[in-house]
């Protein structure tokens, strides 16, 4: 492996007396140690957190990608040996690692929260999800006091699932504000999906090693109808971590809509059993029923083994693919060259199981319902701590916002990086304490 994938931008090459960890394992240390980390117990996934104790919360779901992740690391080395010593690491440190802290730098209330910053943010930079997290690792979290967590070059790459500005890819938005917080609609403010330009300088050192035609083609974006322009490349390493993403989002998801009784078998079977059963594709001809008949039945273990069973279809119809080849490029950097992708009836399986969840869970009016009142709780949130952050920020993030505000830099972030750290729960208490009379008092010292 390229020795310039293994750098950390603070301390190159320091290692403490007998660690005898690999990089990455160093790395992975250093997320699952994190308070970031730790705050995603308490941060809603599909269904809002407090409401049952059976739902997932962002942590067991990016726990559930790190396994998927690393089950995916051991097929491809096993598959593609040739290939293995110059790609994977010897172990799944690193996958597990980019997996565990994918989705730190999402906001409370999900969507809610992170259309809520991107309109309250959007004179200063926007906000987004993934460029958060970008921005948590190689900057926020207090490993280090000024480059986060000070992971390596390669998990950093990882992370970089849209490796463009916000700037450079988003479309207008509307010319007229809403005359209140209550009238923004959602689907006016989703932001793009990007970094900050106020990170740029950790971009930059991500992408050092790459070739300008290399950093060219990686960063190209395309244009799409009335909508934001996406970037189109991903590295082998992001790759893999997104298709476990979507592997635990539309398989282990689904299972919380189906035993919490959110979603009917009627439904299932119109908009995911009748489609599977066109799929020519043999394991599905052959499995498809009995999924819908497990997946129903009040015999959990027969829950689990279908989950189980889908889980390990996907898993093991994952390919590498050669871009340079089946795309025509001309990546001369083998972490962006290959990428981890599924083949075309897996590929439809995930896509029918992603969609029903969406449409049927996440569209649900309950959730939108608790997405909105989010919505509404975090940017009335932000315009408090704006009006007069010195007096209504906590000492450390105050600190935090005079230091940048006496640079000349971008105070506002400071604010929308407080905020998204926030849990659901702690986000409520703190709106209550400053808008609601009999409200008791919150206690920031756990708060960065």
């Amino acid at each position: 492996m390229n020795e310039n994938w293994l750098q950390r931008k603070f301390s190159p090459n320091s290692t403490r007396i007998q660690d005898h960890r690999s990089p990455f394992q160093r790395d992975r240390a250093r997320i699952l140690h994190s308070a970031a980390f730790r705050r995603l117990q308490a941060k809603t996934q599909v269904m809002g957190v407090g409401v049952s104790d059976f739902y997932r919360t962002r942590l067991t779901h990016s726990l559930e990608a790190a396994q998927i992740g690393s089950g995916i690391s051991a097929q491809l080395r096993n598959k593609y040996s040739e290939l293995a010593e110059k790609l994977f690491p010897n172990d799944d440190a690193l996958i597990e690692a980019i997996c565990l802290a994918h989705d730190i730098g999402h906001p409370p209330f999900g969507h809610g929260g992170e259309v809520a910053l991107n309109f309250m943010m959007h004179k200063d930079g926007g906000f987004e999800g993934n460029g958060q997290t970008f921005r948590i690792v190689s900057k926020l979290e207090p490993y280090t006091e000024s480059y986060g967590m000070d992971l390596t070059r390669r998990t950093l790459l990882g992370f970089l699932k849209y490796p463009q500005t916000l700037q450079h890819l988003q479309s207008s938005y509307p010319l007229t504000l809403p005359n209140n917080y209550r009238q923004l609609k959602a689907s006016d403010w989703h932001p793009p999906k990007g970094i900050y330009e106020d990170d740029l300088d950790m971009l930059y050192w991500v992408l050092e090693p790459l070739s300008y035609s290399d950093r060219e083609r990686f960063q190209s974006s395309i244009a799409r109808d009335n909508d934001h322009r996406k970037t189109q490349f991903k590295s082998l390493d992001c790759s893999m971590m997104e298709l476990a993403d979507d592997i635990a989002y539309g398989v282990h998801d689904l299972e919380d809509a189906i035993v919490t009784g959110v979603v009917s078998r009627h439904l299932f079977e119109e908009y995911v059993t009748k489609p599977l059963a066109e799929i020519d594709d043999a394991w599905v001809q052959d499995h498809y029923q009995a999924l819908t008949e497990k997946l129903f039945s009040q015999q959990h273990h027969l829950q689990k083994d279908a989950i189980g069973s889908l889980v390990n279809y996907l898993i093991t119809s994952i390919a590498l693919v050669d871009l340079n080849t089946t795309q025509g490029t001309d990546f001369s950097e083998d972490l962006l060259r290959y990428n981890a992708k599924l083949s075309a009836a897996p590929a439809t399986v995930l896509g029918l199981l992603k969609d029903f969840v969406y449409r049927f869970v996440i569209k649900q009016t309950d959730i939108q319902r608790l997405e909105y009142k989010g919505q509404q709780i975090v940017m009335e949130l932000f315009e408090a701590f704006a009006s007069d952050p010195e007096r209504l920020l906590p000492e450390s993030t105050r600190r935090r916002w005079q230091k940048v505000a006496d640079d000349g830099q971008n105070p506002n972030r400071v604010i929308a990086d407080y905020l998204s750290g926030m849990t659901d729960e702690f986000a409520t208490r703190v709106y209550n304490n400053l808008f609601i009379a009999n409200a008791s008092g919150v206690n920031e010292k756990h708060c960065v």
